[in-house]
């Protein structure tokens, strides 16, 4: 697996839609071979919970127990913890200058896909640059949780995405 990141402007001179952002992204998955999941960078906490999500949901795949059809999809699902994909992709980006991570993954060339999504990006630093009270309220992760434990918010996380195998 490998992330791209960066800033991306939806609706400007560069992608004057969400699709047209979409559509690049996936020819660019369907050249090298790989999925391609774009995240708002504010809801991902680290590296590891993205791994998570593609460990997660390439096993329920495997086990013919996938909730979604597409693999992207299937990721994104396990990223946000939720069986429902408009939930799901409400951690996705959207219009505007949104910091960005986007996840590179599969048995196609990761290097040359993730240097093209790359260059779809303003360069920019996001990943590990959450929002604590966005990534909260998204994981309805309350006061009384956060001190119940020492874990912390990532592990909290980990452990939502984690559970969406159980919720079955």
């Amino acid at each position: 697996m490998r992330v791209a990141e960066g800033i991306v402007d939806i609706g400007g001179d560069r992608f004057g839609s969400l699709e047209a952002f979409l559509e690049r992204t996936g020819e660019i998955a369907a050249t090298h071979g790989v999925t391609v999941q774009a995240f708002d960078a504010r809801y991902v906490l680290s590296r590891r919970h993205l791994e998570r999500a593609v460990e997660f949901a390439d096993r329920a795949r495997a086990r013919g127990q996938a909730i979604a059809r597409d693999r992207g999809v299937e990721i994104a699902l396990y990223a946000a913890g939720r069986r429902q994909i408009d939930r799901a992709f409400e951690m996705g980006v959207s219009a505007g200058e949104t910091p960005a991570v986007v996840l590179v993954d599969g048995p196609g060339d990761e290097p040359a896909a993730t240097e093209a999504i790359q260059a779809l990006l303003s360069p920019a630093e996001t990943l590990g640059n959450y929002d604590t009270d966005r990534v909260r309220t998204f994981y309805d992760i309350g006061a009384a949780e956060l001190g119940a434990t020492d874990a912390g918010l990532e592990a909290l996380v980990a452990e939502r995405v984690a559970l969406l195998v159980v919720e079955r």
